[in-house]
């Protein structure tokens, strides 16, 4: 199963609409109504203006409180360990009923074919002044970490922004894409980088970027090249949803 399916059937509502409200059954879980805008069609980035609510940032920041550690990334044999290329910290998301509407939002996003199963457990980053993560895909490279026991490979990512205080610099380089030209993009992109850098989303609070990271034939889509740029004063808190390819195992994903 592709993923183009259901986000071409999200762009044709973006273009009648161009904002996103739903309602679940159950009446803990409302979705804000953000709007679409469509960065690049190849590869496919969307900008999510408003896709976590107040509420759901406080949420997230309480519950991870005091949780965080050295971020790891895994080397060219997919060994997991800490490195000079990501000095951020992280902390996986407990599933409660706060996180599992925040999951049933990027599901509805990627349409009716993508089931919960496929998700991985939510990722919030943490970086303070001089802290990055360097050029890399969210995709892997190595088949140990992509094999059919694992969920395949990472389909999409969304990279949501819930904290961002006193921050400069920090920004999301997406160095492959084509910047846009209007000047209403500026709200969300810096357009004080230089046009061959690329694309770099500031970090707005509430507001995500979400990216689908393979080609038609199932291969990672390299122009999703990106990196978290260095902090230069002050401090941000992002979070990562990444769906994948297939099923993962509840030892994996966690219960539901």
């Amino acid at each position: 199963m592709t993923i183009l399916k259901p986000i071409w059937y999200v762009l044709l509502v973006v273009t009648m609409t161009n904002a996103h409200s739903h309602h679940d059954q159950s009446s803990s879980c409302r979705h804000p109504a953000y709007q679409s805008y469509l960065v690049s069609q190849s590869p496919l980035v969307i900008y999510l203006d408003g896709f976590l609510t107040l509420d759901e940032q406080a949420h997230l920041k309480s519950i991870t409180k005091d949780t965080f550690s050295r971020s790891a990334v895994a080397d060219n044999a997919g060994v997991q360990g800490q490195r000079q290329t990501r000095t951020s910290q992280s902390t996986s998301v407990v599933r409660d009923d706060v996180v599992r509407c925040i999951e049933d939002r990027a599901l509805l996003f990627q349409g009716f074919d993508t089931p919960r199963t496929h998700l991985e457990p939510l990722q919030l980053v943490k970086y303070g002044r001089g802290e990055r993560y360097h050029f890399h895909t969210d995709w892997f490279t190595n088949a140990v970490h992509a094999s059919s026991v694992m969920g395949g490979n990472r389909q999409s990512s969304f990279f949501a922004y819930v904290s961002a205080e006193n921050i400069t610099g920090g920004g999301t380089n997406f160095p492959m894409l084509t910047p846009p030209q209007d000047t209403r993009w500026c709200a969300f992109i810096d357009c004080d980088e230089p046009w061959e850098n690329g694309v770099t989303f500031r970090p707005v609070v509430g507001n995500a970027v979400f990216w689908s990271n393979l080609l038609d034939d199932g291969t990672g889509d390299e122009r999703t090249l990106h990196a978290g740029l260095p902090v230069t004063s002050g401090s941000k808190i992002g979070m990562n949803i990444w769906t994948r390819q297939g099923h993962l195992s509840e030892n994996i994903r966690g219960k539901d």
